[in-house]
């Protein structure tokens, strides 16, 4: 298999690549290359612009906006995205619920909510993970009984990432009690402002609050908003997850994080050596460096065979992206703490005042990559945790 670009890919290349640094706002690359996080405004800003363009959303269907890109150039796209650096538009809504939408949803809600996500003119969140119910999603206990028309929800959501953003969420619930319990899910798309719903943030180990947990009580939902068929919800969840798992893998988001941990190291002196030239460092980038080519490799081997697959499902060895990607964001985040050793100490969080917890003593680059180091913590658990991710590989690659 040859994995080389063609001269048409690279001439692709060079377009998005001169396109991200001409039509990015500088005040939002400067945030990212500073570790910061990009603000609601900011977010809709740029992915208006993509839209003005025509990239917002590159890999759905044309009928909905997408460009008929290949795989091939679908990952040139996100990778320069990346490194430009600029942020992804919302994933929930691009990456997530889109697709499932566009995939199994009838032409009603095609209609009604694929053109918001495109311009983000509606903010979605994820409604999966419950207390108690985390890596053994099925286990979920949020019901939903039916009522007529509508279904009536009661139940408790936590880890919601951007809930306090959010107009819609899609949620997992349970409308079969008495069913095995993957076949008892439902898929729901329910309003935000729907009567009933509380959304209670939670503070995470680097200082912020970008997650949440979110109440139901008695919440009525429209049986229209329902997605496919009732009891299905299981199957169109492990679509949507296995699309996440790939997209995990930021094989971009690593690139240019080290390009950062190069340049930040090359300003760092260790008993006057410059860090970047002690050779155990060096060691240490080139082992992330090797890994980060064997993901890339192997992410464009999984591209390669997408246009084969059946629609609706999705290549199992997306779970090695999800196992090798997350490893790798965390593994370039302890790279930068070694780069800024002591001087991580006064970190800045989002919620201490002017932004920060102390009074800098190092540069001023360096208050944001503790609270980086610790948040990405999470990456190896979102998305089906590693540990179940090496369950799917087991029955579903190897047989065993």
């Amino acid at each position: 298999m040859d994995l080389r670009f063609t001269e048409d890919e690279l001439a692709f290349r060079d377009e998005v690549r001169s396109f991200f640094r001409q039509a990015l706002p500088e005040s939002i690359r400067d945030n990212i290359v500073a570790g910061r996080h990009t603000s609601k405004d900011e977010l809709v800003t740029w992915t208006r612009i993509l839209h003005d363009k025509g990239w917002a959303v590159p890999h759905w269907p044309v009928e909905h906006g997408g460009t008929g890109w290949s795989p091939v150039k679908q990952y040139i796209y996100l990778e320069e995205m990346s490194q430009a650096p600029a942020p992804a538009p919302l994933a929930f809504g691009v990456n997530m619920v889109g697709p499932v939408i566009y995939t199994f949803g009838n032409e009603a809600q095609k209609s009604r909510f694929l053109p918001r996500i495109a311009t983000l003119e509606d903010w979605w969140c994820q409604g999966f993970s419950e207390p108690g119910s985390g890596s053994d999603l099925a286990s979920l206990k949020t019901r939903a009984v039916r009522d007529g028309d509508e279904f009536v929800v009661n139940g408790q959501k936590t880890w919601t990432t951007l809930a306090q953003y959010a107009d819609w969420i899609f949620c997992l619930v349970r409308t079969d009690p008495d069913a095995r319990k993957q076949a008892g899910i439902s898929f729901l798309l329910i309003d935000m402002k729907t009567p009933g719903i509380t959304v209670r943030p939670i503070q995470t180990i680097d200082g912020g609050k970008e997650v949440n947990e979110v109440f139901f009580d008695d919440v009525r939902v429209p049986v229209e908003n329902l997605v496919g068929e009732e009891n299905k919800g299981w199957n169109y969840a492990k679509f949507l997850l296995g699309n996440e798992r790939v997209n995990i893998a930021r094989v971009g988001v690593s690139k240019e994080r080290i390009r950062r941990i190069k340049e930040l190291a090359a300003l760092q002196r260790v008993g006057g050596e410059r860090m970047i030239d002690q050779p155990e460092f060096r060691e240490k980038v080139a082992a992330v460096e090797v890994r980060l080519k064997a993901l890339e490799m192997t992410q464009l081997r999984v591209l390669a065979g997408e246009a084969k697959r059946e629609k609706g499902t999705q290549d199992p060895a997306s779970s090695i992206l999800k196992i090798k990607g997350s490893e790798i964001q965390q593994a370039t985040t302890e790279l930068l703490m070694d780069v800024v050793g002591p001087y991580a100490m006064p970190y800045q969080s989002e919620d201490a005042i002017d932004g920060r917890n102390e009074p800098d003593i190092g540069p001023d680059w360096a208050s944001t990559i503790a609270p980086a180091y610790f948040n990405t913590r999470k990456v190896s658990i979102y998305g089906g945790s590693n540990e179940i991710q090496k369950n799917i590989i087991a029955k579903a690659i190897l047989g065993l």
